[in-house]
């Protein structure tokens, strides 16, 4: 029986990147984008050597979330990993603290902080015993940027929600990983009209992601690209 992921934002960059690598390893994939076309697109992409349910939506949506756990039900109820990848960067460019909109910090908050703790919350009964939850973050949620106050207090948000979440769930293993800066439509959303050819591609990060997701690391957080090989078995947690 091939093991079962469900990955957030998987249309493109890094859930797509992390998605075709479990794929290659014959997981089972739930995959989901607010962009359906996307979407269906990276569906077949990935289902050439995978089996892969796309559900179109935004995590934000209490609807979509259940549609999300109602596939899995359909599948048998069962879950092994589960990848909160989508996020949303807000305004672009980003305001400082002290003009930022709050109908937008809301919104910013509901994609990255409310949607993925309550898709948890739904799927949590479907997640055995050595089951994974990796929640991507940023270094946005741990040093002070000017002009990211919204993306780095969201991803801050996300952080301390799992990392308790962890505490509470030692039968689970529950990660926070950083994949680092990405050659994304994200990352290009936030720095608009810059070159940004020189970061690396997503895929320099899901070695890490990998390392997180097969190996015997502890619960804790990580950066994907400090992350050797040899750390499967002897990493700790930072």
């Amino acid at each position: 029986m091939p093991k079962r992921a469900l990955i957030t934002g998987a249309s493109r960059g890094l859930g797509f990147a992390l998605g075709r690598a479990l794929a290659a390893d014959g997981w089972e994939l739930i995959i989901d984008a607010r962009g359906e076309r996307e979407l269906r697109t990276a569906a077949t992409d990935l289902g050439r050597t995978a089996t892969v349910h796309a559900v179109p939506g935004d995590v934000a949506d209490e609807a979509h979330r259940l549609d999300l756990a109602a596939a899995i039900d359909a599948l048998g109820g069962r879950l092994d990993l589960l990848v909160h990848n989508a996020s949303l960067l807000g305004p672009s460019p980003q305001p400082p603290v002290s003009e930022y909109p709050l109908d937008e910090l809301e919104r910013v908050y509901a994609a990255n902080v409310f949607g993925p703790l309550r898709l948890t919350q739904l799927l949590l009964p479907c997640m055995g015993p050595g089951a994974r939850i990796v929640s991507i973050t940023s270094d946005a949620a741990v040093e002070a940027y000017e002009g990211w106050g919204g993306y780095g207090s969201s991803k801050a948000a996300l952080e301390q929600w799992t990392r308790v979440l962890a505490a509470e769930r030692p039968d689970l293993l529950v990660y926070v990983v950083d994949p680092g800066d990405m050659r994304t439509q994200m990352h290009q959303d936030a720095f608009p009209g810059e070159d940004i050819s020189d970061r690396p591609l997503p895929e320099t990060s899901v070695p890490g992601l990998l390392t997180v997701i097969e190996g015997d690391l502890p619960s804790g957080r990580y950066e994907a690209r400090t992350l050797a090989p040899a750390e499967m078995t002897t990493g700790v947690a930072s």
